[in-house]
């Protein structure tokens, strides 16, 4: 995989002031002074202050929550009837306490309003929205969401998978899906070679009245991931009897496989009168053809072998409080990914989803030996069976050096919300960790004993620089609470005595990913991360993705990174025995769009976005003359280049 070329060769010009292609300076030192750097202390905190007693608490279901402060904001989800902070609900209608809910209401809306009025809550479609909380309260509905979600287990399930079809998805709407080479985490995805339409196989012949098994040569008509539309060799443009199939799956071969292995080739029996001499009817139309490598299964095989095994202890992010780590052990893997079990959770309810490759989880250590907070497990010792994983199974992150200029306590940036995923916000370094490790907070939301902040790695994909969002369209989401409406950055930097995080310092690579706008892919749907849906590629920002489930409202969409190992390719599920959430019924989304539609237009009309800045004017309007090149921020269709990524400066 190509990388796009680094420019550090500009690093000697730091004593002049500098712009990107973001529009903003690699820093504001007139507006304040430089804050010291954070050190890596070898102690770490081991536990997340607990809020004072006096503060107001929920109790429901025989669990007890505490909420930030004593605010009105209150929302009751008309799913399951659960009582939390208004803000903590999901989605802009605030109605539901998670997508699972919500996703439950909109696939039987009748049998949800039941379940709420028989918790004595009936639904309310009116609701206003008072003020809102801290992302603690986001936390705290979320484990209360966890905590009552097997009592809701036998009334809220998965949405049917029953009649969905990728292949006839993709014929009905000539859809096309994003090619298998775009996921190195996945099976096959580094090796997939070039298999492609007019690629033969041998598979088995449905077209016939045989007692036993019996194949015929198949030619590959179309590819949507893993999945392949064939057409049996002999029916020329006759399309009656094409079908999908897996082309991983354990019934494609190549072509010779049936004679080395004596099986019998048979021709379907549509076609039998066509051809009185077959065999050289196949000697001639495969002569010169392609088919898959000798070794195609074994291929397929090796790459689904898995090194993280169930028993084994990890350090993984505390659901309940982002700004920790807890012990987990591994429960169960399929297909790469893994159900981790809280170390402490008795009845083994208590658990989390995520890859083996993702950056969420860690070595047992990983904590204590970069200074993040970890909360210290009450088992004093490994129960029988659990053992360490080895460190060098887990992803490995890019080598920074520190020692010269870095990131500072107190510099701004923009940030991914890791708990809305739709969401780039206005962010904040609260700590510097060892490794290149960082604390970040998003600004107006932050608990005050930092219980919200999130630790990304300096090489992330998910921090940008200030202005990435402006020069790419991007809406930012302002600090909450922030009335000077349009949010611009040089007023707020000035207003908070900030500076910027140097633009040099921000992951500039950008490879060759492959992905396009309307690509189809089933991804993890990261706010309830047991689910992997159908989705669409429908923005694409230099590496950066904008996914949209299909069926559901854009809401529901998140930002991931294109080498996310939380995508996969078309046919990913069926190949690894993972259940794939289909899209929602129609029925679902007109229901879900008209309520969706008013909610939008009421916030259309207090905040409508800041205003789209060309360059040219943000060159005169923040440098007041001063000369400096710009290229305009990559359109959705420039997937792949990142000339236009960053500042050309001029000698």
């Amino acid at each position: 995989m190509e990388n796009t070329k680094d420019l550090t060769e500009h690093s000697t010009h730091s004593e002049r002031k500098r712009r990107d292609s973001f529009g903003m300076f690699d820093g504001y030192d007139s507006c304040s002074e430089d804050t010291s750097s954070s050190s890596s202390s070898d102690e770490s905190e081991e536990e997340v202050a607990p809020l004072p007693s006096s503060l107001p608490i929920i109790k429901n279901n025989g669990q007890v929550y505490t909420y930030p402060d004593g605010k009105s904001g209150m929302a009751t989800c008309e799913m399951c009837g659960m009582v939390g902070v208004r803000d903590a609900f999901y989605s802009k209608t605030k109605r539901f306490c998670s997508v699972s809910c919500s996703r439950s209401y909109s696939s039987n809306s009748k049998k949800a309003s039941i379940l709420a009025r028989l918790q004595g809550k009936p639904p309310t479609k009116k609701a206003k929205v008072l003020q809102k909380q801290p992302l603690v309260a986001k936390l705290a509905a979320y484990a209360q969401y966890q905590a009552t979600l097997q009592s809701q287990a036998k009334t809220k399930s998965a949405v049917s998978l029953e009649g969905f079809s990728w292949g006839n998805y993709i014929n009905s709407n000539s859809f096309i899906a994003a090619p298998v080479t775009c996921f190195k985490h996945a099976p096959m995805g580094t090796c997939w070679g070039d298999i492609s339409e007019n690629v033969r196989v041998e598979v088995p012949n449905t077209d016939c009245n045989l007692p036993t098994k019996v194949f015929w040569i198949a030619g590959i008509v179309k590819l949507a991931g893993y999945n392949a539309l064939l057409r049996y060799e002999g029916f020329e443009s006759d399309s009656s009897l094409d079908f999908w199939c897996n082309i991983c799956g354990s019934d494609i071969h190549p072509v010779g496989w049936c004679a080395a292995s004596g099986k019998p080739l048979v021709p379907p029996r549509t076609i039998q009168h066509k051809y009185t001499n077959w065999k050289a009817f196949l000697v001639k139309r495969l002569t010169g053809a392609k088919t898959l490598p000798p070794d195609f299964s074994q291929k397929v095989s090796e790459s689904m072998q898995y090194p993280f095994k169930p028993s084994m202890r990890v350090e993984v992010v505390d659901k309940t409080h982002l700004c920790r780590t807890r012990v987990a052990i591994v429960e169960s893997v399929i297909g790469g990914r893994l159900r981790l079990v809280y170390e402490e959770s008795e009845d083994k309810t208590d658990d989390f989803w995520c890859h083996m490759y993702s950056p969420l989880i860690h070595h047992i250590g990983w904590s204590r030996s970069i200074g993040h907070r970890f909360k210290r497990s009450d088992i004093t010792k490994k129960q029988d069976g659990h053992f360490d994983t080895p460190p060098h199974l887990f992803a490995k992150v890019k080598e920074v050096d520190q020692s010269g200029e870095w990131y500072k306590e107190g510099m701004k940036l923009e940030a991914i919300d890791p708990l809305n995923l739709s969401a780039i916000c206005v962010a904040t370094i609260r700590k510097v960790l060892a490794d290149g490790f960082l604390m970040i907070g998003i600004d107006g939301s932050e608990a005050a004993d930092g219980s919200d902040w999130f630790c990304y790695h300096a090489t992330s994909p998910s921090i940008f620089p200030v202005g990435f969002c402006e020069i790419n369209m991007i809406e930012l989401t302002p600090p909450r609470g922030y009335t000077k409406l349009p949010f611009k950055w040089f007023d707020y930097l000035r207003e908070t005595g900030s500076i910027a995080a140097p633009v040099k310092l921000f992951n500039k690579d950008v490879p060759n990913h492959g992905f396009r706008v309307g690509m189809k892919l089933e991804a993890v749907d990261l706010m309830e991360p047991r689910l992997v849906c159908v989705a669409t590629v429908t923005r694409i920002i230099h590496r950066l993705l904008r996914i949209h489930f299909d069926g559901w409202e854009e809401e529901y969409d998140q930002w991931v990174d294109c080498e996310s190992p939380d995508l996969y390719p078309v046919g990913w599920c069926q190949l690894t025995g993972y259940q794939l959430q289909p899209p929602a019924p129609q029925t679902s989304r007109e229901s879900q769009s008209g309520s969706s539609k008013q909610k939008k237009k009421a916030k259309s009309q207090q905040y409508k976005g800041h205003k789209k800045i060309t360059p040219l004017q943000l060159k005169e309007e923040l440098l007041d003359g001063e000369e400096y090149s710009f290229l305009q921020g990559a359109s959705d269709q420039e997937s792949n280049g990142s000339a236009s990524y960053y500042i050309k400066q001029e000698p």
